[in-house]
């Protein structure tokens, strides 16, 4: 496999700077409705046996950075669970037939996060299908733009809450019967959390708060030998984008901010679930890795 992510690559040029005409899709949208598609690592992750025999569930895997995670842990030896809406199917059978063709099991699990009984039972189907859990990856997200504070609805306020936090804490709590020393839990929080858009208000307030929740779990699960850590991605192209996350005419300039000058793509966000899930980070808890292009971090 060439240009894998162990090439020695200028960061500045590994992917071209995007200049996608401004689109938009309804619902949650759809990597292959995407232009460009984004690239989630389908031909380019090479795994390393990282993590042989681990059973790992992650949430809104059908595209974007869960769906590379998801094809990242399947090569590196894990067995996955994926969560995503069930109008996302297509797509995640598609990545279904990835983690298979990586010689691993896969188990699809459609529903809406913002249904604790469905988080409950997506746990307990996830550990009947795969045996057991010990990676547990939160990452599933709602970000819709709103440019006038006035027009931000309670009922939009609520759902990015749910799906962004209540949901974490309700598969985390249920996740946690089954986590033996080892485990690991993973959150997705964002560089929203330390530098809000204006735009976005109820989705960086859910991200600050995913930082929180994720250091406070940590120091508390940590003496059970459960590590708790997050990942900050900075501008990542995936359907969130254009599916109501950022305006529409400001989908051209997307990333731009960046040192790097550019948008990161999903795959490059796989290696930092990697490593938060392998036995390379044990001393590593309550952390958050920002991979970001560069923007500044607290």
């Amino acid at each position: 496999m060439t240009n894998d992510q162990y090439t020695f690559a200028n960061p500045v040029t590994r992917y071209p700077k995007l200049d996608p005409k401004p689109q938009h899709q309804s619902g949650p949208g759809s990597s292959e409705e995407m232009s460009p598609k984004p690239d989630i690592g389908a031909d380019s992750y090479r795994g390393t046996g990282r993590l042989d025999g681990r059973k790992a569930l992650v949430t809104g895997a059908d595209s974007g950075i869960g769906a590379a995670v998801a094809i990242a842990f399947a090569r590196e030896g894990a067995d996955v669970a994926i969560s995503y809406l069930p109008d996302e199917e297509e797509d995640a059978q598609e990545i279904v037939a990835l983690i298979e063709a990586a010689g691993r099991k896969a188990i699809a699990l459609p529903g809406d996060l913002v249904d604790e009984e469905y988080c409950s039972s997506l746990v307990a189907d996830a550990v009947a299908g795969l045996g057991g859990l010990d990676i547990l990856v939160n990452n599933a997200g709602k970000q819709q733009a709103v440019e006038k504070f006035e027009e931000l609805k309670p009922e939009q306020f609520d759902e990015t809450f749910k799906t962004n936090v209540y949901a974490m804490f309700w598969i985390s709590q249920a996740a946690l019967p089954h986590l033996e020393p080892g485990s690991t839990i993973i959150n997705t929080t964002s560089v929203q959390a330390y530098s809000p858009s204006p735009i976005l208000v109820d989705y960086a307030s859910t991200k600050a708060t995913i930082n929180a929740f994720t250091k406070s779990l940590a120091g508390q699960l940590a003496p059970r030998g459960i590590r708790v850590n997050a990942v900050a991605p900075g501008p990542i192209w995936t359907p969130l984008q254009v599916a109501g996350g950022q305006p529409t005419d400001a989908l051209p300039g997307f990333g731009d901010q960046t040192p790097l000058g550019r948008p990161g793509q999903p795959a490059e966000l796989a290696p930092a679930y990697v490593f938060l899930a392998s036995g390379e980070s044990s001393y590593v808890i309550g952390e958050t890795l920002n991979v970001n292009g560069g923007m500044p971090t607290p």
